[in-house]
């Protein structure tokens, strides 16, 4: 059942929940995909851990189909971009996902580390479990928690996924779920953006919902948030689509995709070195 942040629940916890992200102290890397260990994005995350020095470093590679080779991969990525202190636990079921072990190594990591595959297995796999709240607790209080693909589409509260042709050449259907909910601002994300030819998905996405901003970032390419600015750092950028101001919007009686139209849907490219208010929905000038 798609769940959209145009509804949000008005009960004094989810208020509390709302205030306290805004006066969150970590900061987000939010990485398109396709990352490699030199490029800029993942050394961003290395060095504002300061991970080279020993800083720990905690990774979950929950969203992969395969958790133990993406374990394996993914310490040798980080361990040729220079971290130093890394670990990635097993985490593939909720019952994992409840271990107090591993709650408390994430609960008191500097940097956190999600990697890629599926988001909505990543957030089955963790929402409304003690590790979902430990990642929650690290970025309240400083921590650096930095997602790649399916680990940075996991990271808003509402979800994107599906709406395009797997491997066998069948239609995935659209998903829009709930996610683990620390990027707020009515905000949505696509990955391999550019790569993947993902601006039709983003556009239906953002025509159904349309209080979202829907954010696509390449790939090898990061956007760095701290409260509502976010920094664009890598080889590529960042597309945003605002659906705030839409005067016509015919999704709701859409039958085939061709038959989509929308009118005044706002639509900008943030570059390498330039920033996105999101709050705003615009450019920093």
């Amino acid at each position: 059942m798609p769940i959209s942040e145009d509804r949000p629940t008005d009960t004094a916890p989810a208020r509390r929940a709302r205030g306290r992200l805004r006066d969150a102290k970590g900061t987000l890397i939010l990485i398109g995909g396709g990352t490699t260990p030199t490029g800029a994005a993942l050394g961003g995350f290395i060095e504002m851990t300061d991970a080279k020095n020993g800083a720990s470093i905690v990774g979950l590679t929950t969203a992969s189909s395969q958790v133990g080779l993406a374990r394996d991969m993914w310490l040798a990525d980080l361990a040729q971009a220079g971290a130093t202190n890394v670990s990635i636990p097993m985490v593939e079921t909720r019952d994992q996902a409840c271990d107090p072990e591993i709650v408390e190594q994430v609960r008191s990591a500097r940097g956190i580390f999600l990697g890629g595959g599926d988001q909505v297995k990543l957030v089955s796999a963790l929402s409304g479990t003690p590790l979902e709240d430990a990642i929650r607790d690290a970025y309240f209080d400083g921590a650096i928690v930095c997602g790649t693909s399916a680990g940075a589409a996991a990271l808003t509260k509402t979800t994107l996924a599906g709406n395009e042709v797997d491997d066998e050449g069948k239609l995935v259907e659209q998903y829009i779920g709930p996610g683990l909910g620390l990027l707020g601002y009515h905000t949505l994300i696509d990955t391999h953006f550019t790569q993947r030819r993902r601006l039709y998905r983003l556009f239906v996405a953002i025509a159904e919902f349309p209080a979202l901003m829907g954010l696509g970032i390449d790939e090898d390419t990061a956007l760095v948030v701290r409260r509502e600015i976010g920094t664009v750092v890598g080889g590529g950028g960042v597309t945003f689509v605002d659906g705030s101001s839409v005067r016509y919007n015919n999704s709701s009686e859409v039958t085939k995709g061709p038959e989509l139209t929308i009118s005044a849907l706002r639509v900008g490219i943030v570059g390498t070195g330039q920033q996105l208010n999101l709050k705003k929905r615009d450019v920093v000038t």
